[in-house]
């Protein structure tokens, strides 16, 4: 069976229980799945009874589809990703995103829980991703190509919508709070990484590090999805002064930094045509 008609099943599979069709898809990071709590009019549908589609494992993942309305606007969200580190191969982790595509959605909004690289970040700040450094090791368009759903060799140039880079900025200004901006270093994990891991990455022009986000990127900007990427910076991982870490602390950190990621991620949402 193609990929293809797998995607076709699982969106036919959603469309039987939905009635709108959502403009805007959301995919929710660790500690931030709450956002989908505040949809209205919401069909909450199990990962386990979608057809053909990956289980979420990790904890602070919920493993659902919320659909349903968000600041005047339908939206498709995850509450609870797949991870390359959970053992999916990447093909596997970016499925939804083409059964999002398949639903309608021209938008993909992407969050994620980041150690910050940049010696001018701190714990608790938002980093508009502005663009990523592969460096799992993959890419979930390794292996047979589907035409239908794009080009055999995209184009990843502006993989992260200018438009809506400035967009981010203006609402975050807009409700008095100041936002970074820098590159998301993708990595496979599950280890945090080493010290001279992190000085390279770094040095490689990486801002933020994390073990997520990239390859949904890939897959999104190969359909033609417009795509904003946004970090919750949850802890500093400075190589020089790098302090034990769990993802305890991660969680706890994106917990505290939710109220203003809620603000922004409605901001964007209200704003947005869809």
């Amino acid at each position: 069976m193609s990929n293809h008609t797998q995607i076709q099943e699982a969106a036919e599979a959603i469309k039987k229980i939905i009635t709108e069709k959502p403009s805007i898809g959301l995919i929710l990071g660790s500690g931030l799945g709450d956002l989908a709590d505040q949809i209205k009019n919401s069909r909450k549908i199990a990962y386990d009874k979608i057809p053909h589609f990956p289980i979420s494992t990790v904890e602070g993942h919920a493993g659902q589809l919320v659909i349903g309305e968000l600041e005047g606007k339908t939206v498709v969200a995850m509450q609870g990703r797949f991870h390359f580190y959970e053992g999916y191969t990447q093909r596997e982790v970016v499925f939804p995103v083409y059964v999002m595509k398949q639903l309608g959605i021209e938008t993909l909004l992407v969050t994620n829980a980041a150690g910050g690289m940049n010696a001018n970040f701190q714990a608790g700040d938002l980093m508009i991703i502005t663009d990523h450094l592969n460096m799992t090791g993959s890419n979930p368009l390794i292996g047979p190509h589907t035409a239908e759903l794009g080009p055999r060799f995209p184009d990843m140039s502006s993989a992260y919508t200018p438009d809506l880079i400035k967009l981010a900025e203006q609402i975050a200004s807009s409700h008095g709070f100041s936002i970074q901006k820098g590159v998301y270093a993708g990595i496979s994990g599950p280890t945090y990484m080493t010290p001279a891991e992190l000085i390279m990455l770094r040095n490689l022009g990486g801002d933020a590090v994390g073990m997520s986000t990239v390859p949904e990127v890939i897959a999104a900007s190969f359909v033609g999805l417009q795509v904003l990427g946004i970090s919750c910076i949850t802890d500093m991982a400075i190589g020089e002064e790098l302090e034990p870490l769990t993802h305890e602390q991660v969680m706890e950190t994106a917990n505290r930094t939710k109220p203003k990621f809620i603000q922004l991620v409605k901001g964007l949402l209200s704003e947005v045509k869809g």
